[in-house]
């Protein structure tokens, strides 16, 4: 079950807009909606959604843009496995990637959909 971040707040609008300044205009509604309400999420498991301050840094450092164009890096296992969301779609299915190799050609569907 996925527990909000401890300590972990809704984020601010001043962070969601920073993360949309940083992601661009295909920031997830999805992930938007969520940060509204807490701002990231962990489980038992090691699974995290990425807050809204560090999205931006997260996808800059796995080089996002470049290896996995029109998607956007939201979370990880904790273990090498990230959590990404199509760009600009509400609707998207969640995929998983190993980090080391974020070919889309490699993804796997986790769950249809991130409220899932």
């Amino acid at each position: 079950m996925a527990e909000p971040v401890p300590g972990q707040a809704a984020a601010t609008p001043a962070d969601v807009a920073r993360a949309r300044a940083e992601i661009g205009p295909g920031l997830p509604a999805p992930l938007v909606a969520l940060w509204k309400v807490k701002d990231g999420l962990a489980t038992d498991a090691g699974v995290t959604v990425y807050p809204a301050g560090c999205i931006g840094e997260r996808n800059a450092t796995y080089d996002v843009t470049r290896c996995a164009p029109g998607f956007v890096l939201i979370g990880d296992d904790s273990g090498g496995r990230g959590f990404l969301l199509r760009a600009g779609d509400p609707c998207s299915a969640v995929f998983s990637s190993d980090l080391g190799d974020l070919g889309p050609e490699d993804f796997e569907v986790e769950s249809v959909d991130l409220t899932s």
